[in-house]
C-alpha cells in the first residue's frame, strides 16, 4: 500500500467531517478568507427566516453578485465574488435537508461546506497547505484542473464541492506571504 493509499480513508474521513465544523471556519486558520457559509453566518447570523427564504432560490454567479451588492451589507468586492461563488454552485438547498435543518433549529447546518473548509480538510494530507495551496496563483479552471491528476481525481469529494473549492480558490489564492502564520509557512 502506498503512503497516498494510506491517508484516502483519512481524508475521506476528514471531508465528512467538514460538515459538523462551525460555519466560521477551522481553529487555527482564521487567517484565511471566509468561504460561504462562514460569510453567510456574519451576514445573516441566526436570522433563520432569511436563510430559509435564500436556502430555496437559484441564481447565476452575476445575478448573485448585484443581489448581494443590493444589500447594503459591509461586504468587500472579494466577499461578494466568495458568496456569489458559493450560492451560485450551492443553492437551492434539498428540501429534505432545509426541513431536517429546521426542526433542529440551525438551518445553517443544511448550507454545504464551503471552500474554505473544503481546502483545510483536503489540502494537507500529502503536501504543506503554505505551498501546495495557499501561494498557488491559478484561475478557476485552473483549479479545476487539479482534479485531473491521478492522486487528486482519488479525494472523496462530490463535482459539486470541486466546483465550490474552485470558485473559492481562485478568487481567494494566494495569501500574501505576511497574513500566513509563520508556523505554517513551510
Amino acid at each position: 500500500m502506498t503512503a497516498r493509499a494510506a491517508l484516502l480513508p483519512l481524508a475521506l474521513v476528514a471531508t465528512l467531517a467538514v460538515g459538523l465544523l462551525p460555519a466560521s471556519g477551522q481553529v487555527g486558520f482564521e487567517f484565511m478568507p471566509d468561504g460561504g457559509r462562514g460569510l453567510l453566518a456574519q451576514l445573516f447570523g441566526g436570522e433563520q427566516a432569511s436563510l430559509a427564504e435564500l436556502a430555496t432560490q437559484t441564481h447565476g454567479e452575476a445575478e448573485w453578485r448585484g443581489y448581494l451588492g443590493g444589500l447594503g451589507a459591509d461586504l468587500t468586492e472579494t466577499e461578494i465574488e466568495t458568496l456569489a461563488g458559493y450560492l451560485s454552485v450551492n443553492l437551492p438547498i434539498d428540501d429534505t435537508a432545509l426541513e431536517a435543518a429546521k426542526t433542529g433549529g440551525d438551518l445553517m447546518s443544511a448550507f454545504p461546506a464551503d471552500g474554505k473548509e473544503l481546502a483545510v480538510a483536503n489540502c494537507q494530507f500529502c503536501h504543506s497547505i503554505f505551498s501546495g495551496y495557499l501561494m498557488q496563483d491559478r484561475d478557476a479552471q485552473g483549479w479545476r484542473n487539479t482534479f485531473a491528476s491521478p492522486f487528486h481525481r482519488e479525494i472523496q469529494m462530490t463535482e459539486r464541492q470541486r466546483e465550490t473549492f474552485a470558485l473559492y480558490s481562485f478568487t481567494n489564492t494566494p495569501l500574501e506571504y505576511e497574513d500566513v502564520p509563520p508556523e505554517l509557512r513551510f
